[in-house]
């Protein structure tokens, strides 16, 4: 069971969006959490002046599967590698600096720091790294890395609290044990514990089919616990329900309060449920939930992960978000209206099926 312990995080604008200085009662560190916007205002701060190492965190552009991308530093005074990065990079849109308070570390320390925390992130595999290059594990005496490894510890336990979770592995938080299906019919699917994702042909392909999952979803926390199946809609040509498997476990993905669902066997065929020739990035939710659009913007889905209730009381993901999702054709303005008809047909022979 891991133990208790209490942060001290002091706000010296009054402004919970700013700068956030971040200290525990017996530790010989203390960091800074600050916005990019707010880096001239604040390089002078004594903090930056320390050795230590720091944390940049932002998305990068073009970026296809909408995990975070991080670099890794450190310096005998932190300040001055952060004034070069604000020049040179621009994917980052926040930075956590951590130092000593007694000025206790040295280049050998921050610099297992930066490797430590470098080979953590490439275990968790929940973000993009920026470094280019893989600093080697420096060699410590025994005394300083137990000394040195402390000190990630603490630092390890302030970062999720700021939002940065990229270097803890995922943990699934919620599993199914849902025996093999042979095969699958449609009234066996109930809305209740199926979410239905939208693909396009290529993510369809690689991700639905040949990994067996599926990512970058926004689920909402009462829904988690309830999915046991996931069936894509694949979009234009198609235009309908093909494939359907259980879910073994859900997982979190990446650093945005989005999830992965890993399948407990390949997919399989289903109907297929056609949905009429809605206009690409409209789907409908599923039988009686009422059809759901999702906001395209810059050729990625921007849907908010909501849900809608159903008639029956169950809780279906009208809302999907995903980065598979992709714009490709202009939208049909006569193509909702046919759709929302030919969906309550299929409703209704859902119904009496």
């Amino acid at each position: 069971m891991a133990e208790p312990y209490t942060i001290r995080i002091y706000v010296p604008a009054g402004d919970p969006e700013g700068v956030k200085i971040v200290d525990r009662f017996n530790w010989t560190g203390v960091g800074v959490a600050f916005p990019r916007i707010l880096w001239p205002e604040i390089a002078a701060r004594s903090e930056f002046t320390r050795a230590g190492v720091y944390i940049l965190t932002g998305t990068e552009e073009g970026s296809a599967d909408d995990l975070p991308t991080i670099y890794v530093g450190q310096g005998d005074g932190v300040g001055e590698r952060i004034k070069a990065h604000y020049a040179e990079k621009v994917f980052w849109e926040w930075g956590y600096a951590f130092v000593s308070s007694n000025s206790s570390l040295n280049r050998a320390h921050i610099t297992w720091l930066e490797y430590a925390l470098l080979e953590r992130a490439r275990n968790a595999g929940r973000c993009h790294l920026n470094n280019a290059n893989a600093p080697r594990e420096p060699g410590l005496t025994e005394a300083e890395k137990a000394d040195t490894e402390g000190f990630l510890g603490e630092l390890l336990r302030i970062l999720p609290l700021l939002g940065v979770r990229v270097f803890e592995k995922p943990v699934p938080i919620a599993s199914s044990s849902t025996p093999r299906a042979a095969a699958v019919s449609v009234s066996q699917i109930d809305e209740r514990d199926t979410i239905i994702v939208p693909a396009q042909e290529d993510g369809f392909r690689d991700v639905f089919l040949g990994e067996n999952c599926w990512y970058a979803i926004r689920i909402s926390g009462g829904m988690l616990t309830r999915i046991k199946h996931i069936a894509a809609y694949q979009t234009a040509p198609v235009s309908a329900i093909t494939h359907y498997a259980p879910v073994r476990a859900i997982e979190p993905y990446g650093d945005e309060g989005k999830y992965r669902l890993i399948f407990s066997e390949p997919a399989k065929p289903l109907g297929p449920i056609p949905f009429a020739n809605a206009p690409t990035g409209c789907m409908q939710g599923p039988p009686r939930a009422g059809p759901s659009c999702s906001s395209m913007r810059a050729g990625r889905s921007s849907t908010g992960g909501r849900s809608t209730s159903t008639r029956d009381g169950g809780t279906s993901s009208a809302y999907l978000e995903s980065t598979r999702l992709r714009s490709s054709r202009p939208p049909n303005p006569g193509a909702a209206a046919r759709g929302g008809r030919d969906s309550a047909r299929t409703a209704r022979r859902l119904s009496a099926s």
